[in-house]
């Protein structure tokens, strides 16, 4: 169910999205360059709309949403329910899977922090 939820909305949003493209061109490129400013984007140097801009909305954008969204709810943990096998990366850069590291029937426990 909440798949086809995000389903409708990605696709709502796409849509209403390509219209506003077509019929508003200029007004679309600003709102999108101002979401750069805020996201940081315009920062890169070789950062050019042209380049981008107009991929957004397309079939292919749709596509990427939903897989990211749909990746999202198998990373969701919920209380009283097994805990997600998200991917991680080690110290070393190899790709693994969080419940990899787990030995017979001990908690596994997972430390955040930082180092400056």
């Amino acid at each position: 169910l909440q798949k086809i939820l995000i389903l409708l909305h990605v696709t709502t949003c796409v849509i209403v999205g390509k219209t506003l493209m077509i019929l508003f061109p200029n007004a679309m490129k600003r709102y999108i360059l101002k979401q750069g400013e805020k996201s940081g984007m315009n920062m890169n140097p070789k950062f050019s709309y042209e380049n981008w801009g107009p991929t957004f909305f397309s079939f292919e954008y749709l596509l990427f949403v939903l897989k990211v969204k749909w990746k999202r709810l198998e990373d969701e943990a919920y209380e009283g329910h097994p805990a997600p096998n998200t991917p991680v990366v080690t110290v070393n850069g190899e790709v693994c899977h969080l419940l990899d590291f787990m030995r017979d029937n001990r908690p596994l426990i997972l430390n955040f922090g930082s180092c400056t």
